[in-house]
């Protein structure tokens, strides 16, 4: 499922985030750290740009189902 694997990724790239800040990683372990968080940051957007894309509204207008997409309010 989608919304796991987000969370997962998220949750990992957390972690990674908060190695990066300790600062305890030599510079080798730093960037290999860098790299996997580039490609977890990666598959989030992946996901996230399918889920934008499934959502959408359904009106009914004049008969005829009018599909918009749907637009965040913030």
């Amino acid at each position: 499922m989608a919304t796991s694997n987000f969370e997962k990724n998220m949750s990992d790239l957390e972690n990674i985030v908060t190695e990066l800040e300790k600062g305890d990683l030599n510079l080798d372990e730093s960037i290999s750290k860098f790299e996997e968080g580039i490609k977890i940051s990666k598959q989030c957007n992946k996901i996230l740009e399918e889920a934008e894309k499934k959502i959408t509204i359904l009106l009914e207008k004049d008969g005829e189902v009018k599909e918009e997409n749907f637009v965040s309010e913030e």
